[in-house]
């Protein structure tokens, strides 16, 4: 019996397309709706600017106002990977819980082992880009009933 060539089934499953972060053009058509997103998420998260500059990767007062007033703006690959998480992170918790405690999450002490009594934002601010990956991961998996 000839043996016939391994192959994947067929599916209808289409997987999108990856966006190319080095590319120019591509984060200059993302970003300023990731910038407008993310005031968005800041204002209904009630984050202190001094977070969410930190959340951005650290950036200083002056830039944060002058992004703040004119978004139309070109951000580097870890800014818009971060601000990526944090609308993922968002999305999750309004998915899982209802609007109120969906903002307040963010802000509320909690016990599971990762943050260690302290709360989301916290731990988010000290641990960077990888701390916002984990968050995310956690809460993606409850969304998928882990």
């Amino acid at each position: 019996m000839p043996s016939r060539p391994l192959a994947y089934p067929a599916s209808r499953f289409e997987p999108t397309p990856l966006v190319d972060l080095s590319s120019r053009e591509e984060r200059r058509r993302l970003s300023r709706s990731a910038l407008a997103g993310f005031f968005r998420l800041a204002e209904r998260w009630s984050l202190r600017d001094e977070d969410a500059r930190t959340l951005l990767g650290g950036v200083s007062s002056s830039a944060y106002y002058e992004w703040k007033k004119r978004p139309d703006r070109l951000l580097d690959v870890d800014q818009i990977t971060r601000i990526s998480y944090l609308v993922g992170i968002y999305k999750a918790l309004h998915v899982l819980y209802g609007d109120a405690l969906a903002d307040a999450w963010v802000t509320l002490p909690n016990r599971n082992a990762i943050f260690g009594g302290r709360t989301p934002l916290d731990y988010m601010t000290a641990g960077g880009l990888l701390a916002m990956q984990t968050v995310r991961r956690l809460l993606d998996a409850r969304r998928g009933g882990v």
